[in-house]
């Protein structure tokens, strides 16, 4: 297992277009991805789920991955976070 922290620094948080882009990523790779808020564990690879969550700006969420490639995606989507989605 493989995770790590990120704070959400784009205006929208994960809606519609970030939360489309970070499951097209998280489904690029084999492992198992899930995102924890607030205790409660999300399907990174569901578009319905990252939506579920709820996540705005300033949420600070854990990216975990789990199996092969766990390390490549984690670090993949908080480069995605990181740069705020392109905005």
């Amino acid at each position: 297992m493989y995770k790590v922290e990120v704070v959400l620094k784009n205006e929208t948080g994960l809606h519609a277009r970030p939360a489309s882009m970070f499951t097209k990523e998280a489904s690029k790779y084999e492992a198992d991805v899930k995102i924890v808020k607030a205790g409660k564990e999300y399907n990174a690879k569901s578009i319905m789920g990252i939506l579920s969550m709820g996540a705005v700006k300033g949420d600070v969420i854990t990216i975990i991955g789990e199996g092969k490639e766990e390390k490549e995606v984690v670090e993949a989507l908080k480069k995605l976070v990181d740069s705020n989605f392109g905005e």
